[in-house]
């Protein structure tokens, strides 16, 4: 018999995405309308178009930063949640600092407010490994309540010291630029910051996998003791493994003021920092797996609209298909390991007893 156990990495996420589409397919019933319609639907705004690729891929380019600022920090065992908070101050420090150092040309400008936006997550979310190691509070508790603070101290910025007079109707901070200032990918009429997501999964990737930090950080995470007793500086591994989240988010930010929004506004507060969990979530934690779960969720987003004028939906539609496949990909967690062929090696092999002879029985 073919062991398919191997291949677990591969059916077990196809079956669940079926299993999540199907769940959503009569929940779309029971309102109304018809199922094959509205997944065309959602197909067409999401991937069968270059508008529709266009749309999907600048959804993705966050969420890729985003859900690895999830899945990084997870290699130490740390549950991370507050992405989008930190990733509003990381948008609101790159806009602020373009001001202060407007005079820079513009290569140098774009990188040292992203840089100083990176690092404004990275401080943020290393509260929480600081709590975590030193008092021991949960992270995950933790992150959210700072997020909550950071959308806050944004709001209160944006509509307060930082705000430009002429934004009326929406309070914004003065712009950074006219229009895109890091440019596009030839070819795809996508900024850059789609590439950077993708490169940063790769060395997010290398990092897990092939050196030692990401050992240590995947031993702290997995047994604190046993990680002390080998003399791992494990308060260390857990604020910078927040460290790096938090500068992800911060970064993630810092591309859509200078790639999309020009300027901090509520609209750079999109719920990117909350689809990063479950991108993370139904990426496994595997940072090259967040790059393909990403789009999928980005292209889910993109077709909101389009869901909306065609079929008079209304945008949370699309919210609920997303948290279908998240808790039908979290589920299907328990199947791993347990497929027909590994489940046949793991029995015990039954034995036979030859029955007595007659001459003993005699």
């Amino acid at each position: 018999m073919h062991d398919w156990s191997r291949y677990e990495g591969v059916w077990i996420p196809l079956l669940a995405t079926v299993g999540g589409l199907a769940v959503f397919m009569v929940f779309v019933w029971s309102i109304g309308q018809s199922p094959w319609e509205v997944l065309q639907v959602i197909y067409e705004g999401a991937f069968a178009s270059a508008f529709s690729w266009k749309n999907t891929l600048l959804r993705s380019a966050p969420l890729i930063l985003t859900g690895l600022a999830v899945a990084l920090p997870a290699q130490a065992g740390l549950m991370m949640i507050g992405a989008e908070g930190t990733l509003g101050l990381g948008a609101l420090m790159a806009a602020a600092s373009a001001q202060w150092l407007h005079a820079l040309p513009p290569l140098a400008l774009i990188v040292c407010c992203c840089a100083l936006g990176a690092a404004t997550g990275a401080a943020w979310m290393a509260l929480t490994g600081v709590l975590r190691a030193y008092r021991g509070l949960n992270e995950t508790i933790t992150s959210l309540l700072l997020s909550y603070i950071a959308i806050a101290v944004f709001n209160h910025m944006v509509e307060g010291p930082l705000r430009d007079p002429s934004s009326l109707n929406k309070p914004s901070t003065y712009p950074v630029g006219d229009a895109n200032l890091i440019g596009t990918i030839p070819g795809l009429d996508v900024h850059w910051g789609l590439m950077v997501g993708v490169v940063v999964a790769i060395l997010g990737q290398i990092l897990v996998s092939r050196t030692t930090l990401g050992f240590a950080m995947r031993i702290a995470g997995g047994n604190v003791r046993a990680a002390r007793l080998v003399g791992l500086p494990v308060a260390g591994l857990l604020i910078g493994a927040c460290a790096i989240g938090g500068a992800l988010a911060g970064l993630a930010g810092s591309i859509e003021i200078f790639a999309v929004q020009t300027s901090a506004n509520a609209s750079v507060l999109a719920g990117y920092g909350y689809t990063g969990i479950l991108v993370a979530f139904m990426a496994r934690q595997k940072p090259l797996a967040v790059v393909p779960v990403a789009i999928l969720m980005g292209g889910i987003s993109a077709a909101g609209s389009l869901l909306q004028r065609r079929l008079d939906l209304p945008d949370a539609t699309t919210l609920v298909l997303q948290g279908l496949l998240a808790v039908s990909i979290l589920s299907s967690e328990t199947l791993y390991g347990r497929s027909w062929a590994g489940l046949r090696r793991r029995l015990p092999v039954a034995t036979t007893v030859p029955a007595p002879s007659s001459e003993v029985s005699s």
